[in-house]
């Protein structure tokens, strides 16, 4: 069975072939470091590490080159900066705000079992030429300059989106239906409102970089690019983010691209996720459903974040509830019962079929379901494929036992004093002091854990416990 993507250029699901077999090629937006990471972030890095994950399945993993850059230098993070550091100089601080904030991520990813991406450039080691002669924004810019599609004005570089006839294909927004004002600048400088400024001037408290136009700073969509080519080439196959990059972004960053390489394409396939709601609603502060990775992971084990995500289709908008969590978290507590002491690290056929088809994780889901039930029944086989399935696609990292203590840990409890207690108890109902007994029964639930008291194999009491949700 072929691999099949829905690229948003085209608008159709179409078979992937790579330019290349022997070097797959991806390049997905990352983050812009200047706060933590909040839920909706995740769906990308989700998405595309199993994407990522499934290239490797077929292709080998030595054969794919996934690139997600860090974007360290924005207006959000200087003002991040002067807030947080205002006693040192803006560059230090920015240096601070970005180290830490880019470790939080990285943080944060590695509990949702993402893997790390085979390169992670950073914005701000490819503003000038490089000594190893890799793609920087400065030659392309100037690149766009040379060939007619931008221009100097009012001390800024700007791209000229009418030098590109196509401009706007693939958000499907013709340049003369364009109204000015709608999420691009306008100010007179410009020859058409829809350009877009490749290269700004820089204040004194400004971070900046001396370059043929004098001392300033990129815009945020020729780093893209620049990192892109960097690491990948002028083509490649295939460009993913989240939908909201679609325009201006995306769109930009295909102008840019095109135009400074002279090519027909940036990337053979363009992937989107969809938008995420929490609880029905658009995320917003103002609302007070603003959830952050780092949130959520207080809470909930990182798999059982990564379930949620994957069980909506990545395409599809996504609802994120706490029912959603608790759901997810029951799940992977069955299977960690089923499969966390069986051998396995491939995926079953079944599974990789689902997600050849533009990775379809409701289906994926259903199949693991169903191979749960098989591997229940005892054919050490099925309980490999099952484990096997589930770790090569970013699940039971952990054993069992680490299972249960990292969901104690996200809910704040103490295992330790847990198990003691339980042994006070077991202790009390031996004696028949079923007062005692009940008062620690009372004492654990308080604590959030519910107990399950059944007999061992001898015959014997024992008792099990969990964490309430």
């Amino acid at each position: 069975m072929e691999l099949r993507l829905y690229d948003t250029a085209s608008r159709e699901k179409r078979p992937f072939v790579p330019l290349d077999p022997g070097n797959v090629r991806m390049y997905v937006c990352g983050p812009t470091v200047y706060d933590f990471a909040h839920i909706g972030n995740a769906r990308p890095v989700i998405v595309f590490d199993l994407l990522f994950r499934l290239l490797r399945h077929v292709y080998g993993a030595d054969h794919v080159t996934y690139v997600r850059n860090i974007t360290d230098v924005d207006d959000k993070i200087n003002a991040r900066a002067a807030r947080d550091f205002p006693g040192l100089p803006l560059n230090e601080a920015i240096r601070k705000v970005t180290e830490v904030t880019a470790n939080q991520f990285h943080s944060d990813t590695a509990a949702l079992g993402s893997l790390p991406p085979t390169f992670e450039p950073r914005a701000t080691d490819f503003v000038l030429p490089r000594l190893d002669g890799k793609a920087d924004m400065v030659t392309l810019i100037l690149q766009l300059i040379a060939r007619g599609h931008a221009y100097e004005a009012g001390g800024e570089v700007l791209f000229d989106t009418q030098s590109m006839p196509d401009y706007g294909a693939l958000s499907g927004r013709k340049l003369d239906e364009q109204l000015a004002g709608a999420r691009v600048a306008v100010d007179a400088h410009k020859k058409n409102p829809a350009d877009f400024v490749l290269w700004k001037q820089s204040s004194a408290d400004e971070p900046g970089w001396d370059s043929p136009w004098g001392r300033g700073r990129p815009g945020w969509h020729i780093e893209c690019s620049a990192m892109s080519a960097a690491y990948l080439g002028d083509v490649f196959d295939i460009h993913g983010g989240g939908l909201d990059l679609i325009f201006p972004h995306h769109e930009n960053e295909i102008a840019q691209s095109r135009c400074a390489h002279g090519t027909s394409v940036m990337a053979n396939y363009w992937l989107h996720n969809g938008f995420l709601e929490v609880e029905g609603a658009k995320m917003s502060k103002s609302l007070g459903n603003f959830v952050t990775i780092r949130d959520l992971l207080a809470d909930w084990p990182g798999e059982v974040l990564r379930l949620n995500m994957l069980k909506m289709h990545y395409r599809s908008p996504a609802d994120w509830t706490v029912k959603g969590l608790e759901e997810s978290a029951k799940t992977l507590d069955d299977w960690y019962r089923v499969a966390a002491d069986a051998p396995g690290e491939q995926p079953a056929p079944a599974i990789v079929a689902a997600l050849l088809d533009d990775i379809n994780t409701p289906l994926m889901i259903a199949e693991l379901h169903a191979l749960r039930g098989r591997a229940a029944s005892g054919s050490e086989s099925d309980r490999a494929a099952f484990a096997g399935s589930l770790r090569y696609f970013g699940f039971l990292s952990d054993t069992a036992a680490q299972w249960e203590a990292r969901k104690q840990q996200a809910r704040g409890v103490d295992a330790a004093k847990v198990e003691s207690l339980i042994d006070e108890r077991t202790a009390a109902r031996a004696r028949k002091d079923f007062k005692e007994s009940d008062r620690l029964r009372d004492e654990l639930v308080a604590m959030g854990v519910v107990l399950k008291d059944g007999k061992g194999a001898d015959g014997k009491p024992v008792t099990t416990w969990e964490i309430a949700r």
